[in-house]
């Protein structure tokens, strides 16, 4: 699978049901706020809430799995779409997830250079850095910049690969396990995994590290 295959990039947003989902619920926004029924602060109170911490806990499940059950990994790792959906995820119809794993030599990172494609049932809803140009551009022409920007430093022999998303396929990063976390449960070891770990922006909390 190439990492930027453009020309199988099928992107048909204004008509996706991402996209009319969104402008729904900015219209709703609107005529609650105008009515007084809601305030802007409370509602960005929530969406901020949903993109780092309520979203990301079904990707979080995924990944802690992934570290505790060897067999869960490999299937994972095989065929995504069909290993989550064992745990009771179930992606949109056409959505093919693909699971990449960090290690020491390679570490991965996502973006969706045309518009913003994410796996969003994983976790929730994306970053506005997600889908800004910027990002969009510069990490696929300097990732290692971009990482450095937030705050990931790795060893210039580590190789980075930068997946590109399309409509079909997303792409969920496996991030290393964290050390001195041996003898962990799921549940302990998916409090670790962050949003950005699973973009590839970002690393695992390392235990005992602030929430």
């Amino acid at each position: 699978m190439s990492e930027h295959d453009h020309d199988h990039h099928h992107h048909d947003h204004d008509h996706s049901e991402l996209s009319e989902t969104e402008l729904r619920v900015r219209a709703l926004e609107s005529i609650l706020s105008e009515k007084g029924y809601l305030e802007p602060a409370a509602l960005d109170a929530i969406v901020q809430a949903y993109e780092t911490k309520i979203g990301p806990h079904n990707g979080a499940q995924v990944v802690a799995k992934a570290w505790t059950d060897p067999a869960f990994k490999k299937a994972l790792l095989e065929d995504a779409s069909k290993a989550v959906g064992t745990l009771g995820h179930v992606s949109r119809v056409g959505d093919h997830l693909v699971a990449v794993e960090n290690t020491p030599g390679r570490h991965n990172m996502v973006v969706c250079t045309l518009c913003s494609c994410y796996p969003w049932e994983m976790l929730g809803l994306p970053p506005v850095w997600y889908k800004a140009a910027p990002y969009r551009s510069r990490a696929v022409r300097d990732p290692r910049g971009v990482l450095t920007d937030f705050g990931v430093s790795l060893p210039k022999e580590t190789e980075i690969r930068v997946w590109d998303s399309t409509a079909e396929t997303r792409f969920l990063v496996l991030p290393m396990r964290p050390e001195g976390t041996e003898g962990w449960s799921e549940q302990q070891l998916a409090e670790l995994v962050t949003r950005d770990s699973m973009i590839g922006t970002g690393f695992p909390r390392k235990p005992g590290a602030p929430s």
